[in-house]
């Protein structure tokens, strides 16, 4: 076993060496040792069968580990197989022989063969009277048995599918009857009680369901056949009563990924037969809603949730269940009247409660064709059943689901907006930090209730005035509240109350932040005469920038919230943005940069010209906080320090992008001065070639091509041609020259495709005089041969850059030798 992890195991991974080493190792045992290991393996197998058990277990989980690799015909002759079917009737050995069958079983061979192979095996077994499984009590061998027959009828379908597919018509149709002798025992072990059992046997029932769609007709048998599985499903599907629903442990999750198994075969046989499905699903479900205040929870809650696997089986556009195929269609509007009209949303269960609202959401189209029953279902969102639920898990849930189904289907709420929004009131209070008394939903909980009350708000019909006074008053308390908890904060003494009063007022930001994604560009916050009541949170929002404690907290939720208002509010932010903009970049560290500067990005990229001034104050007084942070000393080994300044050079590199990339704010950097300007153009050549970072390397050149193409021509920056010999072209051969430059990484390749573009740009604006120096001056000094000089020159004068792309790697794969 030693040498089957070493050699063979590809679990294990290796390297390209020591898969050829073991390659050569597993051709050396072929051919001198594996026939008498094999010998070996018998007489072991043979003489201790009966004395010693331990010894012969570990015999045949060894033979097991090699059938993969060697001659087959060593172990699949009649001999060897005789002796491990022997073993199965010895209750110590069978679990181990089953492993041992279910290798030779899986080894790959001509289909003809591998069908006999599998029949033979099977005849035995049968005889045997292993197929009687309901006569076997010991699981754990059932459990390897089920992995057998499985591995027997998987061996079966891809026989099959091989001799289909060279249109054998005679050993394809005997396979086909193979695999359907195999169904009835594929049927039992699917049902059985136990889920391991069953759920080694999916695999077998998923093909063999794959055999059934490509037939061109259905046989009685095979309908039946299919029926069958889908009873089984339906079975296998239901919670048993031991699952603990408050504390979920192993057991649990491990019957929620059997139960996502069971799906799979649920959607494969929806492929198969729709129509079956439907109809068995319609059955199940209408025995269970005519029945639900005396049935156990399971069989109801199964019935639901049959309902809602049908809207992922049965393939319909953006959800369209309701339209198109009209029996289909009748047939689930049917099933959903039943689910909104039966009062099954009172069952006293968690998991029918929570089936039943993900069944509303995931069908919310249907309330579209009947709308009658939008009000009934709304109650049981807001009430003991849903947001109001003694469940914590339920609540959380229905506070989401609610947020999507009332997107879908605000246009039919019109009529109840205001009784909705004073029923979830008290659900939208900011829970202070210091009662200490539980609030019935979290604060991410509450995020999706203040997106709801949002969306009801932006999207009802009423007058832009109404709107404002419900945005207002649904935001006003959140003000007041963030006012009166800054305060506290500014007296606070003690670091975890500070903590606690920070989230707190975090979370206040984030809850008005959330109600502003109700609007869209056919509702505006201007139309819907909101920009007043944004500002006022802007206004209350701000002085929190100047807190001088749990300031990380604090500047992140203002940051986001501007972040929104610059999409809502646009121009109407700017008067905030230089005064935001001053108290961020106080005392900051890495992150706080790191973070800010995609907010500056963002202002510059959509209100380009407008904010050219802010940005000539602004743009000095970033850089030099950036280069600030830099320099700052670090512990060697101090690899999150390490990661920020990355990121932060990322940032900056990113900024410098965004400026010069953008038209008329490329000025803004024109008018630092010289020596600023220097400065900056120093870091990003800094960049382009000190720092082993790909990313960062590739944002640089990108800037220097940028850089040239804009003050590299003759009415350019006074002295920037002067700049490009003495500084840019050597970063563009430097930087590829270094050992860090990968030339075999992705990322990588991207950045020396961006370094051979700045070339490519430089040629264009300074012509034959880059050339001239390249050949006299610059490339003889790196001790560069005339030929190749003479070759990559003669490349950059060619239109098509992709020629220098491909030729620059192998220029510098040949520099390197």
């Amino acid at each position: 076993m030693a040498i089957d992890a070493e050699v063979v195991d590809r679990d294990i991974l290796h390297s390209s060496e020591e898969t050829r080493r073991n390659t050569l190792i597993k051709d050396a045992m072929r051919e001198q040792c594996i026939p008498s290991l094999v010998e070996s393996w018998y007489q072991i197998l043979h003489n201790f069968q009966q004395s010693h058990f331990e010894l012969t277990c570990q015999c045949l989980e060894v033979v097991g580990a090699y059938v993969s690799w060697i001659d087959l015909n060593l172990i699949a002759n009649d001999r060897f197989v005789n002796l491990l079917l022997s073993h199965m009737s010895v209750e110590v050995l069978r679990e181990e022989a089953c492993d041992c069958l279910f290798e030779i079983v899986n080894k790959g061979m001509d289909p003809v063969d591998k069908t006999k192979l599998v029949e033979s095996l099977c005849q035995v077994l049968q005889s045997a009277g292993f197929f009687n499984v309901e006569e076997e009590d010991d699981v754990d061998f059932l459990a390897k048995f089920s992995k057998l027959v499985n591995g027997m009828g998987q061996a079966l379908v891809v026989s099959w599918t091989k001799l289909v597919k060279v249109g054998d018509l005679k050993s394809s149709q005997e396979t086909l009857q193979a695999m359907e002798a195999k169904v009835p025992l594929m049927l039992k072990l699917l049902a059985h009680e136990d889920d391991d059992i069953s759920a080694n046997i999916v695999g077998f029932c998923y093909d063999y369901l794959h055999v059934l769609k490509q037939l061109p007709l259905l046989t009685d048998q095979q309908k039946s056949n299919i029926e069958a599985i889908m009873v089984a499903v339906m079975k296998k599907l239901t919670y048993d009563d031991e699952y603990n629903f408050e504390n979920e442990g192993e057991d649990e999750a491990m019957f929620v990924e059997y139960r996502k198994q069971l799906k799979l075969l649920l959607d494969r046989l929806a492929q198969v037969s729709p129509e079956l499905l439907l109809n068995a699903v319609r059955r199940v479900f209408s025995t269970a809603m005519q029945n639900w205040q005396t049935a156990p929870f399971m069989e109801v809650e199964v019935a639901i949730r049959l309902l809602y696997m049908l809207g992922e089986a049965l393939p319909a556009s953006q959800g369209a269940h309701f339209s198109g195929d009209v029996a289909k269609a009748s047939t689930l509007q049917e099933m959903m009247r039943m689910l909104v009209t039966c009062g099954v949303s009172e069952y006293q269960h968690t998991s029918v409660t929570l089936e039943f609202f993900e069944t509303v959401v995931r069908y919310d189209k249907f309330f579209i064709v009947e709308p009658q029953h939008i009000p009934n279902v709304l109650m049981a969102f807001l009430d003991h059943r849903g947001l109001r639920h003694d469940s914590p898990k339920v609540r959380s849930r229905v506070a989401y689901l609610l947020s999507r189904y009332v997107k879908t289907l605000h246009k039919h709420m019109n009529a109840y907006i205001e009784d909705i929004l004073n029923r979830i009131q008290d659900l939208l209070e900011l829970s202070p930090p210091e009662n200490g008394c539980m609030t019935l939903l979290t604060s991410d909980d509450q995020l999706f209730v203040f997106e709801t009350a949002g969306v009801l708000i932006v999207s009802s019909e009423c007058a832009a005035d109404r709107k404002r006074d419900l945005m207002r008053s649904l935001l006003t308390p959140l003000m007041e509240r963030f006012q009166l908890l800054l305060g506290k904060l500014l007296q606070e003494q003690d670091e975890e109350r500070q903590a606690a009063l920070a989230d707190c007022l975090n979370h206040a930001v984030g809850f008005a932040s959330r109600t502003s994604k109700a609007f869209s560009n056919k509702q505006t916050v201007k139309q819907c005469g909101c920009s007043e009541v944004y500002l006022d949170c802007l206004h209350t929002f701000m002085p929190a920038l100047s807190c001088p404690v749990q300031r990380e907290v604090l500047r992140s939720g203002v940051r986001t919230f501007l972040h929104r208002m610059i999409i809502c509010l646009e121009e109407e932010v700017l008067p905030f943005i230089p005064a935001a903009s001053e108290r961020m970049l106080k005392d900051c560290e890495a992150k706080d940069l790191q973070e800010f500067i995609p907010l500056i990005n963002q202002i510059t990229t959509k209100f380009k010209g407008q904010v050219s001034p802010f940005l000539q104050q602004v743009f000095m007084p970033l850089v030099q906080a950036i280069f600030q942070v830099l320099a700052r000393p670090a512990e060697e080994n101090d690899q999150t320090a390490a990661l920020e300044k990355q990121m932060l050079r990322r940032s900056y590199f990113a900024f410098i992008q965004t400026i010069i990339s953008s038209s008329s704010m490329h000025e803004v950097i024109s008018n630092q001065g010289v020596e600023n300007i220097e400065q900056v153009l120093f870091t990003v050549i800094q960049g382009a070639v000190d720092f082993p970072d790909p990313i960062a390397q590739k944002t640089c050149f990108t800037i220097l091509s940028k850089l040239v193409e804009l003050w590299g021509g003759k009415d350019g920056l006074v002295g920037f041609p002067d700049f490009i010999y003495k500084h840019i072209v050597p970063a563009c051969f430097l930087a590829p020259l270094k050992p860090t430059f990968d030339l075999s990484d992705a990322q990588t390749i991207l950045t020396l495709s961006e370094c051979a573009l700045t070339l490519k740009m430089i040629h264009l604006k300074r012509g034959p005089e880059f050339i001239q120096y390249l050949q006299q001056e610059y490339l003889p000094s790196l001790q560069v041969s005339p030929e190749i000089i003479q070759e990559l020159c003669q490349v950059l004068q060619q239109p098509d850059s992709k020629v220098l792309k491909n030729y620059i790697k192998a220029f510098f794969q040949r520099a390197r030798l």
